[in-house]
C-alpha cells in the first residue's frame, strides 16, 4: 500500500478507507465521505485528510468533489485541472463545470459487520 502521511489519525485512516471504496467513474462529496466514515458533519476534515496525502498514495482523492458537484479549488496550481482530467479519463462528464451528481454519485452498499 502506498504511503500516507506518517502519524495520520484513526479518522484519516477511516477517510482513506472510504475513499478507496469509491469505484472508477463515480464521485462522492466531502460530506458523503465523512458520513460513510462515521464522521458526520466533518466534511472539512475529509479535505484536510486528502490534502495530507503523499504524492505516491493509492487513495483515489480525485473522486471526491464538493456538494455542488464542483472541483474545489486548492492552493496548489493545476491540481484542479489534473482532478478533472483524471475524472474524465474514468468516464465522468461535466456540465457547466459540474459533475451531474444524480448520474455519477457513488451509492455505497452497507458493509457487513
Amino acid at each position: 500500500m502506498a504511503a500516507e502521511r506518517r502519524g495520520s489519525s484513526d479518522s484519516y485512516r477511516r477517510i482513506y478507507g472510504t475513499v478507496r471504496r469509491i469505484p472508477p467513474g463515480r464521485v462522492a462529496t466531502y460530506g458523503q465521505v465523512a458520513a460513510v466514515s462515521d464522521l458526520p458533519a466533518q466534511a472539512r476534515l475529509v479535505g484536510y485528510a486528502l490534502a495530507a496525502l503523499d504524492a505516491d498514495s493509492d487513495v483515489p482523492w480525485h473522486r471526491v468533489i464538493n456538494a455542488r458537484g464542483e472541483i474545489s479549488v486548492r492552493g496548489i496550481g493545476g491540481v484542479d485541472r489534473l482532478q478533472r482530467a483524471l475524472l474524465e479519463a474514468e468516464g465522468v462528464t461535466f456540465r457547466d463545470g459540474r459533475v451531474p451528481l444524480a448520474e455519477f454519485r457513488w451509492k455505497p452498499r452497507e458493509r457487513a459487520g
